[in-house]
């Protein structure tokens, strides 16, 4: 995800349970308990230092940060069925994590038929429980609707029925383009106040009201928050200052939020990677709950 311009700002306060004036080590303690007490998902992020998109995942690196997550989720969203990725629900699976598996699509017809055929292969054996066809498509224009539509409706069909199917976009998507709303079994939405500009002050208000866009969008289909985070160091954008204490503030908010009214929510993200610099600016290596080097950083 990011920076999308003309998005409203203007916000009422926070409402609700409030961080202000807590101290540093308030505030990791409720981290702590909050981790502690269990997370619904996280994204997942396997790339070492030096690593990219393209580059094999192995199942080493895979085996040992799933160890690290699993204390702490229920379940784990992937991003991508090739390239090693597609050991990750394997492993999960193996380890009690529940999966929300994701092919990505992109501009490239080779690549997207391997993603849909992987994740049919790892549907067909078990290792899916949530389907996403493509993550934010539509934002980055790679395929038209239409062929985004296509893969879709290929991929209903040929799924195992009990395993319902969707598309992560962001949450103004799916009022914007009520096919591919249609076509899902449930909504798989991206919310980020931060790459609207909003300060962190107005920030859980207004990632409430974007799920309850995505929700009003999905007509009583269920809905998923599929990402959200707050990076903890980078150069800020409009209102939205990265810093550790605001992306403490952030996810606090976030999970108060989503245990006290029962929103599925995978949180953005596990582990810092260093390749997003290149992707989102510098705050891109910065969105993680562990730094890049696996240490909890709050």
């Amino acid at each position: 995800m990011s920076y999308r311009a003309g998005k409203i700002k203007s916000l009422i306060h926070n409402s609700g349970f409030s961080v202000e004036g807590k101290s540093d080590e308030d505030l990791k303690d409720i981290f702590k308990d909050l981790l502690d007490a269990g997370l619904h998902g996280l994204c997942s992020s396997f790339y070492e230092e030096g690593q990219k998109p393209g580059d094999q995942l192995t199942e080493k690196q895979i085996r040992r940060r799933l160890t690290i997550m699993k204390p702490h989720i229920e379940w784990i969203r992937t991003f991508s069925c090739t390239e090693g990725n597609e050991l990750i629900p394997v492993i999960a699976k193996e380890m009690g994590i529940k999966t929300l598996v994701g092919a990505w699509l992109g501009d490239d017809p080779e690549v997207n038929e391997n993603e849909v055929l992987g994740l049919l292969k790892l549907a067909e054996e078990g290792y899916v429980d949530i389907a996403a066809v493509g993550n934010e498509v539509m934002y980055r224009k790679d395929l038209t609707e239409e062929e985004l539509l296509e893969f879709m409706y290929r991929v209903k069909k040929e799924l195992p029925e009990s395993i319902p199917m969707g598309y992560v976009d962001a949450y103004y998507e799916f009022s914007h383009r009520p096919k591919i709303t249609e076509a899902c079994d449930v909504i798989l939405t991206n919310c980020y106040p931060y790459w609207e500009g909003c300060n962190i002050d107005y920030s859980l208000m207004y990632m409430k009201q974007m799920y309850y866009q995505a929700r009003d969008a999905g007509g009583g289909k269920p809905v998923i928050i599929t990402e959200t985070g707050w990076p903890s160091k980078g150069e800020g954008l409009d209102g939205a200052i990265p810093s550790h204490e605001n992306a403490l503030k952030y996810f606090i908010n976030a999970q108060k939020w989503s245990i006290e009214d029962n929103i599925p929510m995978f949180y953005f993200s596990s582990f810092d990677e260093s390749w997003k610099v290149g992707a989102e600016g510098d705050v891109g290596a910065y969105w993680g709950i562990w730094d890049k080097d696996e240490e909890l950083k709050f």
